[in-house]
């Protein structure tokens, strides 16, 4: 019988008394000792940890975002397209998370749904952090965060500057010129389909070598919003198979207003155009 391996015989460090360790560097004993429950049922700790990672998922997404939007805003458009392409990749690994959580039943959910009180997904400032950052932007959405100054001023800063997309559009007008009405709209608002904007979003796809690349931004843009797509169905069909069509403990219609959030379009004319080519 050969004796047990001992890394530390190839040079690996054994000892961290004063040193930097894995755990130090992540700081995960603040991080495992989040996971709070209210009760004793069994599945609390799934939900509570899919909820909880999802939020880490949406830090990055809002880190990547912002940079990705920063590099366009600057004129350098490759460093940003690494950023959107990770985003969308981030929202895979969201995507993922639904279907760990859809391994739990009703019945697993009921059993503690009482523990949640008036919280919400719904309340999310990160994700809604996220939809005003995209131009998804609606001033009623910071009353549930009244309560909490700090977080209604992060999201009234956000609205107070262009979204990505009309960091976008700003490059587009760089090269096909788009009405004043577009580049200086009130950007608190949300975006709404301008004709002008398709017809240059068209011109780009009907000459890819001229614009390539205002044509690599835009795959980058509807190849991120796909994913941002998927994950808001998963979310709906997660929801339907646990709670069924019961009103969300936020108050919400649950399951109607997520159907609801299926029709926001984030880039659409980036959409609507590939019926006309």
């Amino acid at each position: 019988m050969t004796d047990a391996y001992d890394p530390s015989a190839e040079g690996a460090q054994m000892e961290f008394d004063g040193r930097m360790s894995y755990g130090d560097y992540l700081d995960l004993e603040h991080i495992l000792s989040a996971q709070k429950t209210w009760t004793d049922t069994h599945d609390e700790m799934l939900f509570i940890i899919q909820h909880q990672t999802s939020e880490l998922w949406m830090k990055l997404a809002i880190h990547e975002i912002a940079a990705a939007r920063r590099s366009l805003a600057a004129g350098e458009t490759r460093p940003a397209f690494k950023m959107l392409a990770r985003v969308a990749r981030i929202f895979e690994q969201l995507n993922s998370a639904w279907d760990v959580l859809r391994t739990m039943t009703p019945s697993d959910y009921t059993a503690f749904r009482d523990a949640l009180g008036q919280s919400s997904g719904f309340q999310s400032y990160q994700y809604r952090q996220i939809e005003f950052m995209l131009g998804n932007r609606n001033k009623a959405m910071l009353r549930p965060h009244e309560h909490r100054a700090g977080i209604v001023q992060m999201l009234e800063d956000e609205l107070a500057q262009p979204s990505l997309y009309d960091v976008a559009l700003r490059l587009l007008n760089g090269s096909i010129p788009l009405p004043d009405a577009v580049l200086n709209r009130d950007l608190s608002r949300p975006w709404k389909p301008d004709q002008a904007v398709a017809d240059a979003w068209t011109q780009v796809y009907r000459n890819p070598r001229k614009y390539w690349e205002l044509y690599e931004l835009a795959e980058k843009l509807v190849d991120f919003e796909d994913y941002f797509r998927r994950w808001r169905f998963n979310h709906v069909t997660t929801v339907e198979r646990v709670i069924g069509f019961k009103r969300g403990t936020g108050g919400t219609g649950g399951v109607s207003y997520l159907k609801r959030m299926l029709e926001v379009e984030l880039f659409p004319e980036l959409w609507h155009l590939r019926t006309d080519l």
